[in-house]
């Protein structure tokens, strides 16, 4: 079972974690704490074409999410989103959902954990978020693959 810490985390004391961590490979990721009404971490990893992984931590929970693709972009959405149900087990410890970034809905991919959890956890969700959304991506081509046949 994984270890808790006693005092739940936030986003600046992640983001000061990680910068000091021997966990994190050089070159990995950059962190950078987005100002707003609640911060939040967006870790560009360097590994995975520089995706962006964005970070937030509210209440009990720790949100890891990547923003995939827009909704309007996707051929026949209902089926699709059907599609991503059944294929929610390739894409281990992520959960697909739709969120509206400006007037646009767009796919996100994301994963919670606790929020006082280790670092350890943390950076294996950011690793397994960012692999778990070039999966995304192959099984989007998948059902595009699926449709035309």
């Amino acid at each position: 079972m994984d270890a808790v810490i006693e005092t739940a985390w936030t986003v600046p004391a992640i983001k000061a974690a990680l910068d000091e961590s021997a966990l994190v490979r050089e070159g990995e990721m950059t962190l950078r704490v987005l100002e707003g009404a609640d911060p939040v971490l967006l870790a560009t990893m360097h590994e995975y074409g520089d995706l962006p992984v964005y970070l937030s931590v509210g209440g009990a929970q720790i949100v890891c999410s990547v923003l995939l693709w827009p909704v309007a972009e996707q051929a026949d959405t209902a089926r699709f989103n059907a599609f991503l149900l059944k294929a929610q087990r390739l894409v281990p410890l992520s959960n697909f959902a739709i969120t509206t970034v400006g007037d646009q809905d767009v796919y996100e991919l994301m994963g919670e954990l606790s929020s006082k959890t280790t670092l350890q956890t943390i950076l294996i969700e950011l690793r397994t978020l960012a692999e778990n959304a070039i999966d995304a991506t192959d099984l989007r081509e998948t059902f595009g693959t699926e449709a035309a046949a």
